[in-house]
């Protein structure tokens, strides 16, 4: 059974001081099924996409999903987790439900506060392994591992890294939810200073997605349910691999599951990354998105700085990454990125990204990536003509 979205909601992703998860959820759940033009009673499950890992005292939450919506009452809600990737979790769970004929209508909804906790880079590092990896203290150090590794397997690229955070702030400018809506040039992307001190190793402040607060949400549907709907986008197909948690036990100079994860997303739809017109993906420090290049394709491994420097992840380009301005500029609150991330290509594909609209998109690809490469989900949507 095919599957499409047909609605979504979305808060701007900030430091949002007098919120919390619950009234974060609220200005996003009945937004998204207003704009799906359903009501609470058509929904047949729920998903909802919560890292927290310490950073809400509140720590079951499913059920918050109702509280502004008393329809959603009774219903089936089950919260989701898988580390950065548990937004993507949750929708993948709705397309499952959908395709499996258990449900017809399915809400997913993503949620984090984070700016309020003052060790928020210690509560991300519980997404490592910790026997080995609790040393590097933050997942700034765990990713500055992971620097450290590429540029000595490959070289020092960290013009490419200054680059696309140019890139990312760029395109963050246009998108007026993101966070960090601020012009960075190159040069100072590229050079160390009080601004832009180094947080760790080769990782400057530029290099790294800020804490975030923000919710999304969204609703699948089946296409015989959303037959009579005209605005709506296919999910053409998903995939998930998952990979060892020790990086003592994978090649951290490539993202193997990040590549497996594309070879099989390309597959389910019977598409190629030809088909591509543009891709949201999880640049949650600049080496995240420079390795994706590679793993998806576009390069051979180690050359992934060419696709940077040549232009072709650009808004102009041949294949135009983040022009959401990504995790990079428009921000990383956990548990609502990957939803975040199908709503902007969905957005692309219905010709809605204003500012952000890249002209006649038609296919796009999705990357959302949990802990150090360890959970890896793909979805391709589609423009339904």
């Amino acid at each position: 059974m095919s599957t499409c979205i047909t609605g979504f909601a979305h808060t701007a992703f900030s430091r949002w001081e007098n919120e919390d998860v619950e009234s974060l959820l609220g200005m996003v759940i009945n937004p998204a099924l207003e704009d799906a033009g359903v009501e609470a009673s058509d929904v047949d499950a729920v998903y909802l996409s919560h890292f927290n890992g310490g950073f809400s005292d509140q720590a079951f939450t499913s059920s918050l999903v109702m509280q502004n919506s008393p329809g959603l009452r009774f219903k089936p809600v089950t919260r989701v987790e898988n580390a950065c990737a548990s937004g993507s979790a949750a929708v993948h769970a709705a397309v499952r439900a959908v395709e499996s004929g258990k449900a017809r209508c399915v809400l997913v909804a993503g949620v984090e506060k984070m700016t309020h906790a003052k060790n928020a880079g210690e509560l991300l590092a519980r997404a490592c392994y910790l026997k080995e990896e609790s040393r590097f203290g933050s997942f700034v150090d765990v990713f500055a591992q992971i620097t450290k590794k590429y540029f000595e397997t490959w070289g020092d690229h960290s013009e490419a890294l200054a680059l696309i955070a140019q890139k990312n702030h760029e395109n963050g400018m246009k998108n007026p939810l993101a966070q960090l809506r601020k012009p960075f040039t190159t040069d100072f992307c590229r050079t160390v200073s009080d601004k832009n001190p180094v947080i760790s190793g080769e990782l400057k402040l530029s290099d790294c997605s800020p804490v975030s607060d923000g919710a999304a949400a969204l609703v699948v549907c089946s296409d015989d349910f959303a037959a009579s709907r005209q605005r709506k986008v296919r999910i053409a197909g998903i995939s998930q691999v998952n990979d060892y948690l020790p990086m003592s036990k994978r090649d951290m100079s490539r993202l193997e599951g990040c590549a497996l994860a594309w070879q099989q997303v390309f597959a389910a739809s019977g598409l190629s990354l030809a088909d591509l017109d543009l891709v949201e993906t999880h640049d949650c420090f600049t080496t995240a998105e420079l390795m994706q290049y590679e793993a998806m394709g576009l390069t051979d491994y180690g050359q992934g700085a060419t696709a940077i420097k040549e232009g072709w992840t650009r808004h102009d380009g041949k294949l135009p990454m983040n022009l959401s301005g990504g995790l990079k500029s428009k921000g990383h609150p956990i548990g609502a990125t990957g939803v975040s991330m199908h709503i902007m290509a969905a957005r692309q594909l219905l010709n809605e990204a204003d500012d952000m609209q890249k002209a006649n998109a038609r296919t796009a690809g999705i990357f959302n990536m949990g802990g150090s490469g360890v959970a890896n989900y793909c979805s391709i949507l589609q423009r339904m003509e």
